[in-house]
């Protein structure tokens, strides 16, 4: 006979933050949350969607929150939930990049399984979003960085992984989902293009920038300008390898947004 599963404590005032909403009745909502001691958590948030209910105007994404939650089930129930504060959302392309974020801790991290240090760096880079102050593809390459190192599926970015001799800094090298850092000849002495393979300095500085002592603001300086927009397609390919997934949803919508915005803005109307 099975052992009857372990009764699962209380939890109280945990930092958190709701990564995804779906109906679950007419006047409830499943919650997917993203906590700090508990990793990622599905809620269930009874009566939520009523005019009359407190956390209505609370459960929001990208949003800094306290949630308390209980239950022994897979699905645990809402208790409690208060806004932390401390800045407002997002918008525009910083919304769809901040709900990109999301995607990729739906996407590579599994269900109760804490991740800290990574909560962390996803509340610096929604503040970051959300203030505007940091250029909004360092915070998405620094944070796809991160959750890639901590899911385990970042290869080392020091070494030529089939040799694990260290990089040539004037050297070329593309990174492969299976086979990590692997060095580009140069055809008839030119360097590869950028989207296919990376100076080995560029590799080696994003590697010191994850071992420096404040990984996400030494990423942000690492992927400014034009080294952020050559790790997009790698990075882009790794995880689209690892998550099992051919296009991420709010990609796709980011650029279709783009694709329906009118290429000049419409002229002012005259004063009167």
């Amino acid at each position: 006979m099975a052992s009857p599963r372990p009764k699962l404590p209380r939890v109280h005032e945990e930092p958190a933050y709701v990564l995804h909403r779906h109906d679950w009745s007419e006047s409830s909502l499943i919650l997917e949350v993203f906590s700090r001691r508990h990793g990622r958590v599905a809620l269930v948030a009874k009566g939520v969607k009523r005019p009359t209910s407190q956390y209505r105007p609370v459960l929001l994404p990208l949003q800094p929150l306290r949630l308390g939650w209980g239950g022994d089930a897979e699905v645990r129930t809402l208790s409690s939930a208060q806004w932390q504060g401390g800045h407002v959302m997002p918008s525009g392309d910083k919304l769809l990049a901040g709900y990109y974020l999301n995607e990729l801790l739906l996407k590579l991290l599994a269900r109760d399984d804490a991740h800290p240090q990574l909560f962390d760096h996803y509340a610096d880079a929604v503040l970051a979003l959300a203030e505007g102050q940091e250029a909004q593809a360092a915070v998405v390459r620094a944070f796809e960085l991160l959750i890639l190192r901590e899911a385990g599926l970042l290869p080392a970015l020091d070494l030529e992984c089939a040799s694990l001799a260290q990089l040539l800094p004037d050297a070329h090298y593309r990174l492969e989902p299976e086979a990590g850092l692997r060095l580009v000849p140069a055809a008839g002495g030119l360097p590869p293009p950028a989207h296919h393979a990376l100076p080995g300095e560029s590799w080696l500085a994003v590697q010191a920038a994850l071992d420096d002592p404040h990984p996400f603001a030494a990423l942000l300086r690492a992927c400014h300008g034009a080294r952020g927009n050559a790790l997009r397609q790698p990075l882009r390919q790794l995880l689209h390898y690892h998550s099992g997934v051919r296009v991420f949803q709010t990609r796709q919508l980011m650029l279709d947004v783009r694709r329906l915005r009118p290429l000049h803005p419409p002229e002012p109307l005259p004063t009167p």
